[in-house]
């Protein structure tokens, strides 16, 4: 089936859209552009939905909005927006009475023409999934980059061509309910997180699971060597397994050794790159740029390889260089939403940082977080809701000395930025790297990220 098909055999059902964002607002302009039965569901008000909003009623949408936006599901298809998982008790009702659960994104794949490459874990989906682009593109194919990114495809599918790439990084949220069969699915790693809105790590690790469980024989699943659960998901991979791995030569797949990529087939290892030709400092983004090699085994040359390596400068929010002032170098790693993705960055930063930490409460553990900061850190801000148990893991590790690591609290976001600038001295570098996600403060990372780009900005020299 294709677009126009499946979009008319939604006509004359009674069609839910939970969730007005980024990828539904284009969706629900579809299905009204062929006369779809449609019901907008969403928390927030009718003003608050803005000219979307009004576009979408002057087109013939319906509205059921906020607190009780989930109570009277009774539609033939749910649209379900990524946040709104299935294990939701008004979904499950609404399954049970013989609704259809659905999203965006499972319709894209359903209905994709091209090869699809999907990306999921806990860090780095987001650098893998660019990268991946990327190399494609450098190769010469027409790449249709998004999913949990932000860019909205399903509307985009009557021009995607049979000899496209799509790639798309999916989050455990848009997994969890999705029978997706991407030709190439790729888990970057697996640690705690998100753990405020999945049950629990099982659900969150099983969710993931979704991304290759119901691929063909034919088709390629690349794990991270080094992850604790890589051997459960290679029992059960119905398809072909490539690894990447910084612990040690594999069979199939890559890995790095004495500063060199290799990659290998059947065991014959021949040399890719040399570690010190990828731009964007790291080992975490060493071990994305080989889970991409894995994936693309095949559809790119070497020459590919070091071409985009030394010129990709990185992701913005991503351990992102915003400014030099009075010696002072001010890094945007906002995209660290877990403790995991801190830990990485602290392990890459070129001296210690100031480090400013901090934000939603996902109920992840800090420990580990603490014992790193500890270690690598030379000063801490923090701000936002965690604060405190931050602290708590901070002064409890066996590593801690309050004398060596300053630590202070700041509620208001710019005086915490000011406040690491005032304790830095030239040569030093400060980094939002908050381990938490945004949401006690902003709407998104990528808000966050640009706040502290905008107020770095105006900082005067000392």
């Amino acid at each position: 089936m294709d677009y126009t098909a499946y979009l008319n055999s939604l006509v004359g059902k009674r069609i839910g859209v939970i969730g007005f964002g980024v990828s539904n607002v284009p969706l629900v302009e579809a299905l009204l552009s062929v006369g779809c039965d449609v019901t907008v569901c969403d928390q927030r008000s009718f003003d608050s939905l803005g000219e979307n909003g009004e576009k979408a009623k002057a087109a013939g949408a319906n509205f059921w909005l906020g607190a009780e936006y989930l109570d009277h599901l009774d539609f033939d298809v749910i649209f379900r927006t990524p946040g709104v998982l299935p294990t939701v008790p008004q979904l499950k009702a609404a399954a049970e009475r013989g609704a259809l659960l659905t999203s965006e994104m499972e319709a894209f794949c359903a209905l994709c023409p091209c090869k699809i490459i999907a990306i999921t874990g806990s860090d780095g989906k987001t650098t893998t999934s660019t990268v991946t682009s990327e190399l494609l593109k450098h190769a010469g194919y027409t790449v249709h980059l998004g999913g949990n990114i932000g860019t909205p495809l399903f509307t985009r599918l009557p021009e995607i061509q049979h000899g496209d790439v799509a790639v798309l990084e999916l989050s455990s949220f848009q997994l969890h309910s999705m029978m997706c069969r991407p030709d190439v699915a790729i888990i970057t790693n697996l640690a705690p997180n998100h753990l405020d809105v999945h049950s629990d790590y099982q659900d969150y690790v099983t969710a993931k699971q979704n991304i290759y469980r119901h691929q063909r024989t034919d088709q390629v699943l690349v794990l991270n060597r080094k992850d604790a659960l890589t051997d459960a998901f290679t029992q059960d991979a119905p398809g072909k397994v490539r690894f990447f791995s910084n612990v040690g030569p594999v069979e199939n797949g890559v890995y790095v050794e004495d500063g060199v990529i290799y990659r290998t087939v059947n065991g014959t290892a021949a040399p890719i790159l040399q570690t010190s030709d990828i731009r964007i400092p790291g080992a975490h983004n060493v071990e994305n740029y080989m889970a991409a090699f894995a994936a693309l085994e095949g559809l790119i040359s070497n020459e590919d390889c070091v071409a985009v390596a030394r010129t990709f400068s990185g992701v913005p929010h991503r351990m992102e260089l915003v400014r030099e002032v009075s010696g002072v170098r001010f890094y945007n790693d906002s995209i660290a939403s877990s403790p995991s993705r801190t830990i990485a960055g602290l392990h890459a930063w070129p001296a210690p940082p100031i480090i400013i930490l901090g934000g939603h409460d996902k109920h992840i553990p800090f420990d580990e977080l603490g014992d790193e900061i500890c270690l690598r850190a030379k000063a801490v801000v923090l701000c936002g809701e965690t604060a405190q148990p931050i602290r708590e893991a901070i002064t409890k590790s066996k590593h801690y000395d309050p004398e060596k690591l300053p630590m202070v609290e700041k509620d208001d976001f710019r005086e915490a930025i000011e406040t690491a600038y005032s304790m830095a001295q030239p040569g030093d570098l400060v980094a939002l790297s908050p381990a938490c996600s945004s949401f006690d403060k902003f709407k998104n990372f990528a808000e966050r990220g640009n706040i502290f780009r905008s107020i770095v900005e105006t900082l005067p020299e000392k």
